[in-house]
């Protein structure tokens, strides 16, 4: 039976050409991280006590079946998102509660004779609830990344290591994302802002409320057209928070030219960014583009489908990256 023994390392894989029948096993795990002057962390607190990764301790798991050190990752269930996952298995493996920041690169290898892809996320540790060894992980260790990297038994966790230590301190995180369908703008008589979601609306803005959650944001904003707002009902259920409306999150009213938009959204996202507590934001598709272009400075499709959104992680008032939700 071949399993991670048999890895080929970051974006290697199994051989060109050859086709395989089987579907690829999906998994999805995490570099969890926290300050290494920090105390184990007991709280829920997302406070984002910023310091350099190369100071960061990060942690590991120890599974017997296999003897092995890894970073703690899983299998998705059935129709799971790999970002719910991520933290999920991150909880299951480590009993550390963690919020995720920045997507690192994705492993492929062979496992029970099948291809298989795992997705990994940078996280910040912040709660345990008490590590208790079982069958499937035993140990727990917490490392700095140099030690970490000479530890585990892989060298694509070694890799996923490295890009983790390579990152600038993540000391602002935004779940932002484009309100969810809302049928058509021509069917709709009254006022475009009072155009309600469909549907098919509903089902996406239900979608979106978990991965909102896993940021455990503090504040949750709003576009001020009715569908924005809407989008964001089913989080502000699951958080037990308010929606604050804000118009420097609309799209242009007549008259207005769309850069005075896309400088208020961006400027409104990176002063969010900045209070170091995490944030949950509906947007419009007419800005929500143009405003991550401008935080970023890339040239990237920017892009986001109606139901869509993006984690973003900033470092300062710069935005790191933004990850497809």
């Amino acid at each position: 039976m071949l399993d991670e023994r048999d890895a080929a390392g970051p974006g290697r894989g199994w051989p060109a050409g050859i086709p395989d029948a089987t579907s690829p096993i999906r998994a999805a795990g995490g570099v969890v991280w926290r300050p290494a002057d920090e105390p184990e962390p007991t709280s829920g607190s997302t406070d984002a006590a910023p310091a350099p990764h190369g100071g960061a301790q990060v942690c590991l798991v120890h599974r017997p079946r296999y003897g092995d050190w890894s970073l703690p990752k899983g299998k998705l269930e059935p129709g799971e998102h790999p970002l719910l996952a991520a933290v999920r298995e991150v909880a299951e493996e480590s009993d550390v509660r963690a919020v995720p920041q920045v997507r690192l690169p994705t492993v492929r290898y062979r496992s029970e004779g099948r291809p298989k892809v795992v997705d990994y996320w940078s996280m910040r540790a912040v709660a345990t609830g008490g590590f208790q060894p079982a069958t499937e992980v035993d140990d727990v260790r917490w490392l700095g990344v140099d030690e970490a990297i000479r530890l585990v038994s892989y060298p694509h966790d070694a890799e996923v290591l490295a890009a983790f230590a390579a990152l600038p301190t993540v000391t602002g995180t935004v779940a932002l994302v484009r309100h969810a369908h809302a049928g058509r703008r021509a069917t709709w008589s009254g006022p475009d802002t009072g155009r309600p979601l469909d549907a098919r609306g509903w089902a996406q803005a239900r979608a979106l409320a978990p991965l909102v959650a896993l940021l455990r944001p503090v504040r949750l904003l709003s576009a001020s057209a009715r569908r924005c707002v809407q989008t964001l009902d089913p989080a502000a259920a699951l958080l037990d928070l308010p929606i604050e409306i804000d118009g420097d999150l609309d799209e242009p009213r007549p008259g207005q030219q769309p850069d005075e938009c896309v400088l208020a959204a961006a400027a409104r996202l990176a002063a969010l960014a900045a209070t170091g507590e995490p944030a949950g934001v509906c947007g419009q598709g007419k800005v929500i583009p143009g405003a991550l272009a401008r935080l970023s400075g890339r040239t990237d499709d920017f892009t986001t489908p109606k139901g869509g959104g993006w984690l973003l992680a900033f470092a300062g008032d710069h935005l790191l990256a933004a990850d497809r939700l």
